[in-house]
């Protein structure tokens, strides 16, 4: 039997990149998907076309929501509500950044990246848990994270800032809610094929530096982070919450130090 079958799911940014994988994988395992976007229309309704095809027997909307507007929060989950009667599962997942020296960085774009990235997933998390909560509990929530929770990443100070208070929110959360049946985790990708990466997953001579730097020697797939989102949303996971699973290929090895270059023989 498919791991989340008659689960009903909201993901959020599903429109592309990891969110769009998230949302397809989730409708293989027969969860019924709520798929967010804020802009790009015409991908949400691809992620519905796709996710219909991978289980027609499922039940699928596309809302459209700022994440960082606690009155579109609120209308969407709302509507989700009314198109499943309930939620057993939400992926934060929707996530922007604006590479930029720090010196350099206008508090309006900081603001931004903070609202979508770490505000947004707060409003989420907290209508989730209220929803959970009033049917005594039991629920699940997954943050998209990143390497960067824990890596610094120069230039993307509001990115990293967000996804170093992504941990917290899992942490937090997951101990505040543990006794009432809501498991709270989060999964940290390392370098992914995905939109947000055009930058250097174009340039032949860029990607071969980032994915230098990747133990495993390559960079990941989308579908390979919604697996191990599809695994802390299942039963499989019943005893896990708090945890952020990095799935990065070893950047979380400090990979640099392959070579013994500080300590001698």
């Amino acid at each position: 039997m498919p791991r989340l079958q008659g689960k009903n799911a909201l993901v959020t940014g599903a429109s592309s990149g990891i969110g769009q994988a998230v949302a397809i994988r989730f409708a293989e395992e027969g969860a019924n998907v709520a798929i967010n976007y804020h802009s790009g229309a015409a991908q949400a309704e691809e992620t519905l076309a796709r996710s219909r095809q991978a289980n027609p027997a499922g039940n699928y909307v596309t809302i459209q929501a700022d994440v960082s507007s606690e009155d579109q929060v609120k209308a969407m989950f709302a509507r989700t509500l009314d198109a499943f009667g309930s939620i057993d599962v939400l992926v934060n997942n929707a996530g922007i950044q604006k590479p930029c020296p720090s010196d350099e960085l206008e508090a309006a774009d900081f603001d931004r990246v903070i609202g979508v990235n770490l505000r947004g997933p707060f409003l989420c998390s907290r209508e989730a848990i209220r929803h959970f909560l009033s049917r005594k509990g039991a629920g699940v929530i997954l943050n998209n994270s990143s390497v960067h929770e824990i890596i610094p990443k120069p230039k993307y100070l509001s990115y990293s800032i967000s996804k170093g208070g992504m941990e917290n929110l899992t942490l937090t959360l997951a101990l505040e809610y543990a006794d009432r049946g809501i498991r709270v985790n989060a999964v940290g990708p390392g370098a992914i094929v995905t939109p947000i990466n055009n930058a250097w997953i174009n340039n032949p001579k860029a990607r071969a530096e980032v994915e230098s730097h990747i133990p495993m020697g390559r960079a990941g797939d989308s579908a390979e982070i919604a697996a191990v989102f599809a695994f802390l949303a299942s039963d499989e996971a019943s005893y896990i919450t708090g945890q952020t699973l990095f799935a990065c290929g070893g950047l979380t090895l400090f990979p640099e130090f392959r070579v013994a270059w500080a300590s001698g023989e």
